[in-house]
């Protein structure tokens, strides 16, 4: 019998980070010393007269750039969606992309840039099960990445999220080659964002670095055969745990501060950097059962439509899908590593001094929920239209998640997430 031999290295890759109030204004600069000459800028149509994208087009074209807008990304992207920035892509011959926007234009651009370079079958690149998980084959054209929210943290990632339609669910395509080379971090371009916009990805945010902190540690996971098949997920170690329990601070310090004062520029900018600083952490040691449980949520809406989002169609946002199973997912992880969960529960401004330490998930999913309740969240799945009836079709659609649920602490079976989602039902 062979024994299983376990890991017993990681790495630590991420984008270039340019951070400060107008440093959008630099962005022609920075592609033309990237040697960008003909540039897709990829946005949604929310945006595509927004001030961001303005001043990238304009910042482009004084450098002597060519800047080509396409403005028709979708919010919560789909395979078909996808599909159009990729056609779009191939036929303007471009040499470098900008996503600006949330994470889903960010991820647009990074499968346009791929596609377009590399072009294959769209399920070539998709993670398995779902399609065949090949890696890519070399570098990419120069991507820059800048956000306007303070949520994804994929300015800093190798990851493209979207609904796969034909089967119901949400996938990813993952790669290191896929990171953006440099991520514009830039306060000004979140001035107007909607509370629950803010209070969304913020709570995206919170659970990355949560999810980070609390995956299982990479010295615990088999090691791959080569050093190519090192996955991008490589459970905790002791550089991502810096970022993630830097990220956990500082959102549980300043999200009320912005969804309150949204023209408080210093809690806006420590939230923006928080996305990053997570973005950092979980882009390298991944992230676990919130997230893996969060996709058949966003993917089953049938007419929720949360205030202060522009849309032509039913969404539940990302980070509120991630967000209403983590109390439930973080009490049931817990006993798997007390110290991280009570550690979590700490850095979110919990007096642990005298806890019991079998109270580390408890007090976790109280600090969460207490958060949520601060900054409007909804109640469970209950208030996003979910109920009992639903929940063996939620746990159908989290099963193909095996990349991202693999990194929980604890495993967690049929049964176990069975009654994970119906422990999500309501919170309070």
């Amino acid at each position: 019998m062979t024994l299983m031999r376990f890991e017993s290295a990681f790495t630590m890759e991420t984008s270039s980070i340019k951070f400060g109030p107008g440093v959008t204004r630099e962005v022609g600069y920075d592609m033309k010393q990237l040697g960008g000459r003909r540039v897709m800028v990829v946005t949604d149509p929310n945006l595509a007269k927004s001030e961001p994208v303005n001043i990238i087009l304009n910042a482009l074209r004084s450098e002597g750039i060519d800047a080509v807008l396409f403005d028709q990304v979708r919010v919560e992207p789909t395979d078909v969606s996808l599909k159009k920035a990729i056609q779009f892509a191939i036929e303007g011959k471009f040499d470098g992309f900008i996503g600006v926007g949330g994470g889903s234009s960010m991820d647009t651009a990074k499968v346009a840039n791929l596609y377009s370079t590399y072009p294959a079958d769209f399920l070539v690149y998709v993670n398995r099960p779902i399609g065949e998980g090949l890696p890519v084959p070399g570098l990419l054209k120069p991507l820059i990445a800048v956000p306007t929210t303070a949520g994804t943290g994929s300015e800093t990632t190798g990851i493209a999220i979207f609904d796969f339609l034909e089967m119901h669910t949400k996938t990813v395509i993952t790669h290191r080659a896929l990171k953006p080379v440099m991520g514009v971090v830039d306060p000004n371009n979140t001035r107007t964002l909607p509370n629950m916009v803010a209070a969304c990805t913020g709570m995206d945010v919170l659970s990355h670095a949560l999810e980070s902190l609390t995956s299982i540690p990479f010295h615990k996971r088999p090691a791959p055969e080569h050093a190519g098949l090192r996955p991008t997920y490589q459970g905790a170690n002791p550089i991502s745990d810096i970022w993630a329990i830097r990220a956990i601070e500082m959102v549980s310090q300043n999200i009320v501060h912005v969804i309150n004062d949204p023209l408080d520029d210093n809690a806006r900018s420590q939230m923006l950097l928080a996305a990053s600083f997570a973005g950092i952490g979980f882009g390298n040691a991944g992230v676990h059962l919130p997230h893996g449980m969060s996709y058949p949520v966003a993917r089953m809406v049938r007419d929720y439509i949360p205030e202060g989002y522009k849309t032509d169609h039913p969404i539940i946002p990302h980070g509120m899908a991630v967000i209403l199973n983590a109390p439930a997912i973080f009490r049931f992880t817990a006993p798997a590593n007390i110290e991280r969960h009570l550690l979590a529960a700490k850095l979110m401004g919990v007096d642990v001094s005298d806890a019991n330490l079998k109270d580390a998930g408890i007090l976790l999913a109280k600090a969460i929920i207490d958060l949520m309740r601060q900054i409007g969240m909804p109640n469970g799945l209950r208030g996003v239209g979910f109920g009992p009836d639903d929940v063996d079709k939620l746990v159908a659609g989290t099963l193909p998640q095996h990349r991202i649920t693999k990194l929980s602490p604890r495993p967690a079976n049929t049964t176990d997430l069975k009654k994970l989602f119906l422990k999500s039902m309501v919170l309070w």
